[in-house]
């Protein structure tokens, strides 16, 4: 039975090794082919479809061979994967394998091996119940009778929040443009006392709002200084402080002088003694009107979040020294109840 086996795989490999299958099928031995480049014992890259062709036609004449049930198998050539023959028992049995260790070495990997390495899908049930068991946790923390529970894992969420509203910031950090840099026009005491004046009688203005310094604000500016020499910037939601730091910004972005900042908040921008107005009037490291509302809302709520944890912080210390306060108390009670005791017995 193995002779007329191994006349049929020495016959499909086409190769020389016949005499060492039927020597191993003498042996009950068992022989290895690797898949592998380079190796003069290797098949041809034909090999595992004219194996696959040898299974298909030994499942048919499987009565002839007098072995058990063959499966089809439809074996496609994988690289760095060996073929082993083992001819123990009653059964011939071929197996495929990945490459041995000295080949793993070799950084050679079988796309089973890639495959391993893959994500599950879940199906669209199994990713309802996920989310339901989250949410049913959630609910009991927060339902639970002991208030360090509760407090602990409201902290834990601010926290990650605060994490996640960070990172969503770091997407609108604008790098700073190298450009030249801008030295001021020298103004005498008379002159800026001139446009001082002269600003605060015009009506001409720029708002700052909620969005802060973005592009549309130097936009404004340059398109004011068209017909006018000075420019009111009036910044309406402004924290103490930050009118200083804007009008370093808009000096900076629009190439102009500070003549005056009012306790308004409203600061007075001269254009220049050699104003020349730019072909690009809005600046490209600046941040587009919709791009600031976005960085706003993540300010916003990044400035809650952080209060948010500091006061969950200190209601946690205000329950552990609640908690340290009540077991003194209990102690001393009870050092008290034990005194009691001892004078009610010596009576």
């Amino acid at each position: 039975m193995y002779a007329a086996v191994i006349r049929r795989v020495g016959g499909i490999l086409n190769c020389t090794n016949a005499s060492l299958l039927s020597a191993a099928a003498q042996r009950n031995d068992h022989l290895i082919w690797y898949t592998g480049c380079g190796r003069s014992d290797s098949p041809n890259p034909s090999f595992f479809m004219r194996l696959g062709c040898f299974l298909s036609s030994l499942a048919r004449d499987e009565h002839a061979f007098g072995i058990k049930s063959w499966s089809a198998m439809c074996v496609r050539h994988m690289s760095g994967s060996a073929l082993e023959l083992r001819t123990g028992g009653d059964v011939v049995r071929f197996s495929f394998e990945s490459a041995t260790s000295d080949k793993s070495k070799g950084g050679l990997s079988s796309k089973m091996d890639r495959r391993v390495g893959k994500k599950k899908k879940m199906s669209k049930k199994a990713k309802v119940n996920e989310l339901r068991f989250y949410r049913l946790k959630a609910k009991k923390k927060m339902r639970s009778p002991n208030p360090e529970i509760r407090i602990r894992y409201k902290l834990e969420k601010a926290k990650r929040k605060e994490l996640w509203l960070i990172e969503k910031l770091r997407k609108y950090e604008v790098p700073k443009a190298l450009a030249e840099k801008h030295d001021p026009d020298f103004l005498t005491e008379e002159e800026r006392f001139y446009l001082k004046r002269t600003g605060e009688k015009k009506k001409n203005y720029v708002p700052v709002g909620r969005r802060g310094v973005f592009g549309g604000v130097v936009l404004n500016m340059h398109l004011h200084w068209k017909k006018h020499e000075t420019v009111k910037v009036v910044c309406k939601c402004c924290k103490p402080g930050q009118v200083h730091a804007i009008a370093e910004e808009l000096a900076r972005l629009s190439k102009c002088t500070v003549i005056d900042i009012k306790p308004d908040d409203t600061i007075i921008f001269y254009r220049g003694k050699n104003y020349v107005r730019p072909d690009v009037m809005s600046p490209p490291d600046t941040l587009s009107k919709a791009k600031a509302l976005e960085k706003y809302r993540y300010q916003q709520s990044l400035e809650h979040t952080s209060w948010f944890i500091e006061k969950l912080e200190r209601e946690l210390e205000e329950y552990h020294q609640h908690l340290a306060r009540f077991r003194l108390e209990k102690e001393h009670s009870s050092k008290g109840h034990c005194e009691d005791l001892k004078i009610l017995c010596m009576t």
